[in-house]
């Protein structure tokens, strides 16, 4: 399965503060906001990704991320040049999809979970239709807003609805077969001129092929869309951070502990963060990691 993170946008919602920078560069605490969606991708299992942004931002992307080789992965950059919509990532991933099934996410999108991976390998196995989430929040007005019915059968998905018809939100994570393309090109823009991504599941849905997961209790999703919800996000990072002593969406230690990349390849990442509190998480990850590998060694020996 192939990944694309969907980061484009002015981020107007977040004026002045994105009026020179992609709203998916800031920083959420301690990385750029595309680390979170990205290290969702890589917890999937998915190695090979396309990031689309807009022709400005398009450049600091590639100068943050480059090819990917760094952590194990190849990264692909491709413009959406007016925002018609997040739907239109499918059409411009056309050819990067090819005869593969694929993973979009939203690169302003943060997940958190001791269950997610789990979640996001049932998703992988998606070969044809769709496979989406839902999430109960107390604002599904500002959402697309999936319904269901007493059995847990799906009845409806509408985007961003006066009068909601449930408090089941839709966030930015979806998973398509192939044929996702097609069924993009096919969509006509809604009342306000875009591709709607509500209109795309509903395709899926109309012919029995649309998965909806409720995402668990527990499981946090965070929306960055207004600074009152960056702020919550900083404070949600660094709290889950300082209490369980292991960093969030650190995409290194994810490709590390894959087998993605060796410790040559981590000591470079650790030279390049220089003096950080990041640079000080990866040394103590490569630290442990020797430390278990020699104490398995050990055992192993004394039981031959």
């Amino acid at each position: 399965m192939k990944g694309i993170i969907l980061a484009g946008g002015a981020g107007t919602r977040l004026y002045p503060a994105t009026l020179t920078v992609s709203k998916q560069l800031m920083a959420v605490y301690d990385k750029p906001m595309i680390y979170y969606p990205l290290s969702v991708l890589m917890l999937a299992g998915i190695r090979d990704v396309l990031i689309i942004s807009t022709p400005f931002d398009l450049p600091n992307f590639k100068k943050l991320l480059g090819d990917g080789k760094e952590i194990g992965m190849k990264f692909s950059y491709k413009e959406q040049a007016a925002p018609n919509g997040l739907a239109e990532a499918f059409i411009i991933g056309d050819k990067f999809i090819g005869n593969d099934s694929v993973a979009m996410i939203l690169g302003d999108n943060i997940f958190y979970s001791a269950g997610l991976t789990g979640l996001l390998k049932q998703a992988c196995k998606t070969k044809k239709g769709g496979h989406i989430f839902a999430v109960h929040v107390p604002d599904p007005e500002r959402f697309g807003v999936v319904d269901f019915d007493k059995s847990g059968k799906v009845l409806s998905i509408e985007e961003k609805p006066e009068h909601p018809k449930s408090n089941y939100a839709v966030p930015g994570l979806y998973f398509f077969g192939p044929e996702v393309v097609k069924e993009a090109k096919n969509l006509k823009p809604s009342a306000r001129g875009e591709l709607e991504m509500p209109d795309l599941c509903r395709k899926f849905l109309n012919r029995g092929e649309l998965k909806v997961t409720v995402l668990p209790r527990g499981l946090a999703w965070l929306d960055t869309g207004t600074h009152a919800a960056m702020n919550k996000a900083n404070n949600y990072v660094q709290i889950m951070q300082e209490m369980t002593g292991m960093n969030i969406a650190c995409v290194e230690e994810i490709a590390y502990r894959q087998g993605w990349i060796d410790d040559k390849r981590l000591d470079a990442t650790i030279e390049k963060m220089g003096k950080s509190s990041y640079a000080d998480y990866l040394r103590r990850i490569e630290r442990e990691a020797s430390k278990l590998e020699q104490t398995t060694d050990d055992y192993l020996h004394a039981n031959r």
